[in-house]
């Protein structure tokens, strides 16, 4: 049954892929993103105008310089929430409206184009600052935050607003949290600087959450009464203070800041409004795309949204290659084919068929960056049938992926590909290795992946301050899917093991038989 199901979704895509519609991909490249949209030039051209804004916008509140971004994240923008639903959960349904992954392939946003007539800011546009904000954080800002702080900040930047001309409000109301604040139990101080999202027991507890807050963020950045105590608080928190210790000694009694946030509540919430226009950097170009992969761009979504469920993989391997049958001369296709048999669980995998679409694609275009690093990963699987480790056969698996990488010298996942070879190997990872690993976290801190592999290189390194700084910024994001405790033990424990066998050599020093 569930066979059938996986071919008549395939079969559904496939032949909603064949059927000519009415609208085709745009791709709009600015100084920060990659857009794609279905939508008209004009609505795409004053999306991609105010997404340069608000990330200008956050490069002023942090300081951070602008110019072009060697690594821009893509952004795929779907007709209606409930497509980007969809793509999020696996089913249909979800209030789910958009969302962000920082994953294997790279980071990527979804959201949709929906106008909707409430209140404030689009709803398509507060989920998608919402979750760019995540993105910039993480990129850009490189300190632990608390889970209620990373919720509460992206919240308190998604209503932002531009004027016609270009200037920003900041911290205008979020009207979707309102039942959440309003009808549902509210959350006291201390339980909501300790846990996370993902702890509250229902979907109204995670709205009231979620608003709460960002109810507490506005107040900390808002109330002259509190001023600095953010601030205060987080630099408490990146010193290794405990949470609730560190909010005592900043915010003083946590039950009179509980006192104070209900009131707040019922406040008149100011806004800040910038006096200069949040300048467009660069150019914004925008162009159809070429027939095969304006085909394939759904089914690419597809397989990058599926990445966590065996089964709906199935279902997109299926549909690729029932498209690949149809355009046999796009490398695009073929490797969207076998990246998508590669993303199968590895008893699902048919190693001989990823290969052979790999090679179809490599064949068409000899420097595809993504496929000639997979084309290591199999040489390298390939390795243990054949039994040879040799150096020469360890060789032949890097030769593919350096390739790439003299290809495009800023993509991070061929410089992260190719210092885990020495690891696969079994070898300590080369200085040069280390290199590439350093410059593909510059290049992507968002990926949990790199910054994980960075962290035990800094340790390995003996630089374990900031081993823990990065071990604590993947700990506390609510997105790290348990990783990150138990990546601080371990960095805390070569810490200590390191330390005990300084103490040792120190106490033999002097000491003759």
């Amino acid at each position: 049954m569930r066979h059938w199901i996986a071919a008549a979704l395939a079969v559904l895509l496939t032949t909603a892929l064949a059927t000519p519609a009415s609208a085709r991909w745009l791709r709009a490249d600015t100084n920060n993103f990659i857009i794609y949209s279905e939508g008209s030039e004009k609505s795409l051209r004053s999306f991609a105008e105010n997404l340069q804004r608000f990330d200008a916008t956050l490069r002023h509140r942090f300081n951070v310089p602008g110019g072009a971004e060697p690594n821009r994240l893509t952004i795929y923008l779907v007709e209606r929430a409930d497509e980007a639903g969809r793509l999020a959960s696996g089913k249909s349904g979800s209030s789910i409206a958009g969302f962000y992954l920082a994953g294997s392939d790279g980071a990527f946003a979804v959201s949709n184009r929906e106008n909707d007539e409430g209140r404030g800011t689009p709803a398509a546009q507060q989920t998608l600052f919402h979750e760019y904000a995540h993105h910039f954080m993480k990129r850009y800002v490189p300190a632990a935050f608390p889970a209620w702080f990373i919720e509460g900040f992206a919240e308190y930047v998604s209503t932002v607003d531009f004027s016609r001309e270009g200037k920003a409000s900041i911290g205008k109301p979020v009207y979707r949290r309102a039942y959440g604040l309003l009808e549902m139990p509210k959350i006291p101080v201390e339980q909501l600087i300790t846990q996370r999202p993902d702890a509250m027991r229902s979907s109204g507890m995670a709205d009231a959450y979620y608003g709460r807050s960002w109810l507490l963020t506005h107040m900390l950045y808002s109330d002259p009464n509190r001023q600095g105590q953010l601030l205060a608080y987080m630099q408490a928190i990146n010193r290794g203070e405990e949470a609730v210790e560190a909010a005592r000694k900043t915010f003083g009694d946590l039950g009179q800041l509980d006192k104070d946030l209900n009131r707040y509540l019922n406040r008149s919430l100011a806004y800040v409004a910038l006096h200069e226009p949040m300048k467009v950097e660069g150019t914004i170009a925008i162009a159809p795309l070429a027939a095969a992969e304006d085909a394939l761009i759904p089914l690419r979504l597809e397989r990058l949204s599926a990445q966590y469920s065996p089964e709906r993989m199935a279902t997109v391997r299926l549909a690729l290659q029932k498209l690949a049958v149809s355009q046999p001369g796009d490398a695009g296709t073929w490797y969207e084919l076998a990246a998508a048999e590669w993303g199968m669980d590895k008893d699902k995998r048919d190693l001989a068929a990823a290969r052979a679409a790999v090679d179809k694609a490599i064949a068409l275009q000899p420097e595809h960056v993504r496929a000639n690093v997979l084309l290591g990963r199999l040489i390298a699987v390939g390795l243990d049938e054949k039994g040879d480790y040799s150096a020469g056969a360890w060789s032949a698996v890097r030769k593919p992926i350096m390739l790439a990488n003299r290809t495009n010298p800023d993509d991070p996942i061929p410089l992260y590909a190719y210092f885990q070879t020495f690891g696969d190997q079994g070898f300590r990872a080369t200085d040069m290795a280390l290199q590439g690993l350093e410059k593909a976290f510059i290049l992507e801190p968002e990926n949990v992946s790199i910054r994980i592999s960075q962290a035990f290189a800094l340790a390995n390194q003996a630089r374990f301050n900031e081993a823990i700084g990065l071990a604590e910024s993947v700990a506390f994001d609510p997105h790290d899917r348990g990783q990150g405790q138990s990546l601080l033990d371990q960095v805390e424990a070569m810490r200590a093991n390191r330390e005990k066998t300084f103490i040792r050599t120190e106490g033999t020093e002097g000491v003759t038989d």
